[in-house]
């Protein structure tokens, strides 16, 4: 994977995408129990000009969310790390992972989607005691 074209081209065909915008993708991966998970992946540039993909996916509204519990969560995780962002006007926790485009391959590319989608749906179930948020 070389750019963010080539992450659109794998997930083509492989997932419904809810956002297919130049510089973010999004959809729902499917964790298994019934639940799905929504899935962000955008573009972002750093300050020395290399290329990085975020993927990110939401756990709750942030002041509905119990902030010190998901902190020991995280400090636990080999992957991810916490972030805010707005959806539709309310700041959401998001778990996320940062990865360079340079030498990022697709089953790499794949296991951190997965990972990221089922750590912040088992994280949400936590955090909202076991309801379905998103």
């Amino acid at each position: 994977m070389t750019n963010f074209e080539a992450v659109r081209a794998h997930l083509v065909g492989r997932q419904t995408l809810i956002d297919n915008d130049p510089y973010l993708i999004s959809f729902e991966l499917d964790v298994g129990r019934g639940r799905r998970q929504g899935i962000y992946l955008l573009e972002m540039k750093s300050e020395d000009g290399r290329c990085y993909l975020r993927i990110s996916s939401p756990i709750a509204p942030l002041a509905k969310s119990n902030a010190e519990r998901a902190l020991r969560f995280n400090w636990a995780q080999r992957v991810g790390y916490f972030a805010v962002s707005d959806l539709d006007g309310t700041a959401y926790l998001h778990l996320c992972e940062n990865r360079v485009f340079e030498g990022l391959r697709t089953p790499e590319l794949d296991a951190v989607i997965n990972e990221i989608g089922r750590l912040s749906d088992h994280l949400e179930q936590q955090v909202s005691q076991g309801q379905d948020l998103l």
